[in-house]
C-alpha cells in the first residue's frame, strides 16, 4: 500500500489511448501563469460552441498524397500519417485540421488521397484522434469532393499533369470526373466533367452527411470541416465561372450556394463546432461571374444562419486564369479581415497564408482581423512551431510530459 505522499511520484497512465502513455495533467500548448505580464492574445483560450482550444494556433489541413492507391488500403491512413499528425500533436496547437478526406472513392483529389467513405476508413483514423486528445490538443477534419479537379497527380510528382495523366487514376472512366457544369478546369491539363443531375447532387449531400457521422462517433473527432475552397466540387458550384445551371443549383448567388447550405443542415449538430473553408476570393476579376470577396461575406450571413461556427478564409484555385500573386506574409489575411469586419461575434473566423512570424500571428488575434491562425508550412518546416512562437512571445506553455521535464525540472526535494 502507498501512501499519498509516494502516490505523487508514480506515473499516471492516460485514459485517452488503448496503451501506455504518460497523462498530461495539463493540456499541451495552454499558456501558463506569465506572473504580472499579460498572456499575448495568440495564447489565449478560445471556445467554440462545446469545445475549449487552449491557444489560437491551428494545423491548417494539408495534403501529404499518401495513402495506398489501390487494394484493401485503399484511402486509408497509414503509420505515416500517425507520425506525421502526432509530430504535431505533441508540441500542443490550439487545433489539428486533418487533410482533404474524400466522401467517395470518385472525389479524391489524387488516387494517393485520404477518404472517410466507409466505417473502416473512419477506424483507421481513430488513432490520430486519441493520440491527439491523450496530448489535450482538438483535432477535427476536413471532408470534400475534388469535383473537376478529382483524379490528379500527386502534388509531389508535377504540379501541373493533372487530371488523366495520374498513374492508377480514374479521369478516363466515363461519368466518374463531376461538376456543376461541363467546363474543364484548364482544357489541356484536365478533362471536361459530367454535369451532375440533381439525383447525384442529392446523393452527395448524403455521402457528406455519413462521412461527418463516422468522422465524429468512429473516429472521435472534435469538429468537421467541410471543404468548399480551391475550385474543388463544392467551390465549383458557388463561382458563376465554373458553374453555368439553369436549375436550383446554378444562376443566382442563392442558386449557386444552395448545395453547400443543404451539405450543411446534414452535417451540422447542436453538441459540436462546425467549419467551413472556402476561397474568400477567386482572385479572377476579369471573369465575369468571378467569386469574390464581397461574395464571401455575403455567404457568411448564410453560413451564420445555417449554424456555421468558424469560417476558414483561404483564396484561389477555380480559375486556371487566376491572378498569379507573389506571396507575402499575411498576403491572405485581408480576405478574413473583410468577413470578420462584417459578422463580429456572429462568426468565428480562421486565416492563413504564409504567417511566419509570432509577433504577425499575435497583432493578427489582437487588431480583430481573426480569431484563429492557422499554419501549414510553417508546421512541416519546425513541428514545435507554437513552442517557437511562445518563446518568442516571452510567454511559458504547457509541454508534453516527456519533453518538458529537460527544460523545467520538478523541484527536488
Amino acid at each position: 500500500m502507498t501512501t499519498g505522499e509516494e502516490n505523487r511520484y508514480l506515473t499516471q497512465p492516460s485514459d485517452k489511448v488503448p496503451y501506455f502513455y504518460p497523462k498530461n495533467k495539463i493540456p499541451v500548448g495552454i499558456a501558463n501563469e506569465n506572473g504580472d505580464k499579460q498572456i499575448p492574445s495568440l495564447f489565449n483560450p478560445l471556445t467554440i460552441k462545446n469545445l475549449t482550444i487552449n491557444n489560437r494556433i491551428g494545423v491548417s489541413p494539408m495534403c501529404t498524397y499518401s495513402t495506398a492507391h489501390d487494394g484493401p488500403d485503399l484511402g486509408k491512413v497509414s503509420p505515416f500519417h500517425s507520425i506525421h499528425y502526432g509530430s504535431f500533436a505533441i508540441q500542443g496547437p490550439g487545433l489539428i485540421i486533418i487533410e482533404a478526406s474524400a466522401v467517395e472513392p470518385n472525389g479524391r483529389l489524387s488516387p494517393e488521397d485520404v477518404g472517410i467513405w466507409s466505417d473502416e476508413h473512419a477506424l483507421a483514423l481513430k488513432p490520430i484522434v486519441e493520440f491527439a486528445h491523450a496530448q489535450g490538443v482538438k483535432i477535427g477534419i476536413q471532408i470534400g469532393h475534388g469535383g473537376r479537379r478529382a483524379s490528379g497527380t500527386a502534388m509531389y510528382n508535377a504540379l501541373q499533369r493533372g487530371v488523366g495523366k495520374a498513374e492508377f487514376g480514374w479521369s478516363d472512366v466515363p461519368g466518374a470526373i463531376v461538376g456543376p457544369s461541363p467546363i474543364a478546369h484548364t482544357e489541356e491539363v484536365y478533362v471536361t466533367p459530367t454535369e451532375l443531375s440533381v439525383e447525384q447532387i442529392q446523393d452527395l449531400v448524403q455521402k457528406f452527411g455519413d462521412a461527418a457521422k463516422r468522422a465524429r462517433e468512429i473516429s472521435g473527432f472534435d469538429f468537421v470541416e467541410v471543404h468548399a475552397a480551391h475550385g474543388f466540387l463544392l467551390s465549383s458550384f458557388l463561382s458563376g465561372t465554373s458553374n453555368k445551371r439553369t436549375d436550383q443549383y446554378g444562376g443566382s448567388f442563392e442558386n449557386r450556394i444552395r448545395f453547400l447550405l443543404e451539405i450543411l443542415d446534414v452535417v451540422k449538430v447542436d453538441h459540436q463546432p462546425l467549419f467551413v473553408r472556402v476561397s474568400g476570393s477567386e482572385l479572377a476579376p476579369h471573369l465575369e461571374g468571378s467569386w469574390t470577396v464581397e461574395d464571401t461575406v455575403k455567404l457568411s450571413d448564410y453560413l451564420i444562419e445555417h449554424g456555421v461556427d468558424v469560417l476558414d478564409v483561404s483564396s484561389g484555385g477555380n480559375s486556371s486564369q487566376a491572378e498569379r500573386r507573389k506571396p507575402y506574409q499575411g498576403f491572405q489575411v485581408p480576405l478574413a479581415k473583410a468577413v470578420k469586419e462584417h459578422v463580429g461575434d456572429k462568426l468565428l473566423v480562421a486565416t492563413v497564408g504564409k504567417i511566419e512570424e509570432a509577433k504577425f500571428a499575435n497583432e493578427i488575434i489582437e487588431n480583430g482581423d481573426a480569431d484563429i491562425v492557422l499554419v501549414g508550412k510553417g508546421f512541416l518546416k519546425n513541428p514545435a512551431l507554437v513552442w517557437k512562437w511562445a518563446d518568442d512571445l516571452d510567454v511559458r506553455i504547457k509541454h508534453t510530459t516527456q519533453y518538458e521535464w529537460p527544460y523545467y525540472p520538478p523541484p527536488f526535494n
